[in-house]
């Protein structure tokens, strides 16, 4: 089983583009499962449902959280779908499984006062600053995720045709920049940037005090530091920036599909789905329906 594991997670790493922290998350989940397994005498090749069942059971009663549990499942879940495309096994015993009822939380969400207090924090008189400013603004603006934004480069930025090209694993997108952004954007990369960086093919948009590519640590401590400094009694994420901008556009009347396009949730990424959104009409969206467009 242990090496089927390990093909499995070759597999997933360079067919579906998924993020370290995702592939360590399988690991571990599917790690657990053959520890069950081996504990119950158990080969991997002849788990049913009963004993997918059981397992859950288990998960169960040393306290696991239903979102822990899901998770497993899916992990346990795509193993199986693997071993079953590769002959290793005749069915997929997850087949009949349902994941555990999730309560659903509701994401916490900044006014549009507390967004504007956050960023105009950023102090624009040094690099640093500068930098800071066009961040928060992009962030808001584009309401992408917090490592699709340090995984930006330079040519993924549009400034004068106003939008940006988000990719995600095989998956890309088309989000439009306000005019805020696109001014702190565009004072960020003449002014800054070139300042910061230290090789001349550095690729990365937002880069560190040292010119590397910004990390997911640096950011949420960028953020951390501008709520402080605006005395902001809700916790701030990048990722509840990205909640503020969705619901910012729908309380300003956007429309719900288009918002979902300019997030990228996977249950409309399908190519006919994006098909229907095209960038002009999402432009138009955003223009009506962004406080800070």
């Amino acid at each position: 089983m242990e090496k089927q594991i390990k093909l499995f997670l070759k597999f997933i790493e360079t067919e579906k583009k998924l993020s370290n922290n995702t592939l360590q998350s399988y690991r571990r989940d599917l790690q657990q499962f053959q520890d069950y397994l081996n504990e119950n005498s158990i080969r991997y090749t002849h788990v049913h449902e009963e004993h997918i069942r059981n397992y859950i059971e288990e998960l169960q009663k040393i306290g696991k959280k239903p979102s822990t549990i899901s998770r497993c499942i899916a992990s346990i879940r795509s193993f199986y779908q693997f071993l079953v495309r590769k002959s290793k096994v005749k069915e997929d015993p997850t087949e009949k499984i349902q994941s555990p009822k999730i309560e659903k939380r509701v994401p916490s969400v900044l006014t549009s006062k507390e967004v504007e207090l956050l960023l105009e924090q950023p102090d624009s008189v040094d690099l640093k600053g500068i930098r800071d400013k066009a961040m928060l603004e992009f962030a808001y603006a584009t309401g992408m995720r917090v490592t699709e934004i340090i995984s930006l480069n330079m040519d993924d930025i549009h400034i004068d045709e106003g939008y940006v090209v988000c990719k995600n694993g095989s998956k890309q997108r088309t989000i439009p920049l306000g005019k805020m952004c696109e001014k702190a954007l565009t004072e960020y990369i003449e002014h800054a940037r070139n300042a910061l960086i230290k090789r001349d093919n550095e690729k990365a948009l937002f880069v560190n005090i040292n010119g590397r590519r910004l990390t997911r640590q640096g950011f949420w401590k960028i953020i951390k530091y501008y709520k402080e400094q605006a005395h902001i009694e809700k916790d701030i994420t990048p990722h509840v920036l990205r909640h503020s901008f969705a619901t910012h556009l729908l309380q300003n009347g956007a429309d719900l599909k288009a918002i979902q396009t300019m997030l990228g949730h996977s249950d409309i990424s399908s190519t006919q789905v994006y098909m229907q959104f095209q960038d002009t009409g999402l432009k138009d969206v955003y223009q009506k329906a962004h406080p800070r467009a």
